[in-house]
């Protein structure tokens, strides 16, 4: 099944919900960085909700999410446009747990900011960040969502790994209330909330979107949209050309006379670029 994400309404259309299966994503985030679950998990909470937030603007916004922790994990960036993802952290082989055995994933990212870059194609990209209040990534989007758009919120993200710590389950959701909204409706809501299952146990027990949402809601919702998500990488040779021809002439000239190449990898795939001798000498040509 592919991953997707469900937008829904509920309380007179004045609380909305979005809920997302994100499995696939995160499988394939681990796969291509040979990640440990600590680390994986970490940057799969930013994923998912990277993605969640990524469909909640237009199509063509695009969303860039920086996690800067002072733990082991290091930084985690993620980058999202209408539900496709890409990310990476800077060090994937971190693995911490409590002695109950649960990852340990605010230890793992640490004490920091964090920064959301929107590009919606206005003059300047807005840009907004706080202090991370936990790093354990749910509560620190919750209150970003409160503290920087305004938006009274609830964030829920997990990861659960088989005995193999391999991906078993991923996905998240994002609770927003509207103006509008009637005081005992908030109150219901938070009641529920502080009763609901964790989002990884849910994610764990195999819940869908749709289950999701009707565990916060009592089945009392309306759906609005399904929207697919997906890892996507948006990296190409022709890019990271753009790149090595900003370096300047001289730079270039260096590189082909010590090394008779350039390799390239990608931050966000692992993919790695190769540029011969002749490909160097064509972009020096033409610089």
């Amino acid at each position: 099944m592919n991953d997707y994400l469900q937008k829904a309404y509920c309380m007179d259309q004045t609380v909305r919900i979005y809920a997302a299966n994100t499995t696939n994503t995160v499988k394939h985030a681990q796969e291509i960085f040979n990640m440990w679950p600590t680390s994986c998990s970490a940057l799969g909470r930013v994923l998912t909700i990277a993605a969640i937030m990524s469909c909640t603007y237009k199509n063509d916004d695009y969303l860039t999410i920086k996690v800067l922790g002072d733990g082991p994990i290091g930084k985690i960036y993620v980058g999202a446009n209408d539900g496709k993802v890409r990310g990476f952290c800077e060090n994937p082989g971190i693995q911490l747990t409590y002695q109950n055995q649960k990852l340990a994933v605010d230890l793992g990212v640490g004490h920091g900011m964090l920064e959301v870059i929107k590009d919606l194609h206005m003059r300047q990209p807005f840009s907004s960040s706080i202090e991370l209040i936990s790093g354990g990534i749910a509560e620190d989007f919750t209150y970003y969502f409160t503290k920087s758009e305004q938006i009274p919120s609830s964030v829920g993200l997990g990861v659960s790994f088989d005995e193999n710590d391999k991906v078993k389950a991923a996905g998240g959701f994002l609770i927003q209330v509207m103006p509008g909204c009637k005081e005992e409706s908030i109150k219901k809501l938070e009641d529920k909330l502080a009763n609901l299952k964790s989002c990884a146990e849910m994610i764990d027990l195999g819940y869908t979107p749709e289950d999701i949402i009707n565990e916060i809601t009592d089945g009392d919702y309306q759906l609005l949209e399904t929207k697919e998500i997906k890892y996507e990488c948006t990296c190409s040779k022709e890019r990271f050309e753009k790149g090595l021809r900003s370096l300047g002439k001289d730079e270039l000239l260096s590189i082909l006379n010590e090394d008779h190449k350039a390799e390239i990898n990608c931050n966000f795939c692992n993919k790695k670029y190769i540029f011969s001798e002749s490909d160097l000498k064509n972009i020096i040509e033409k610089l």
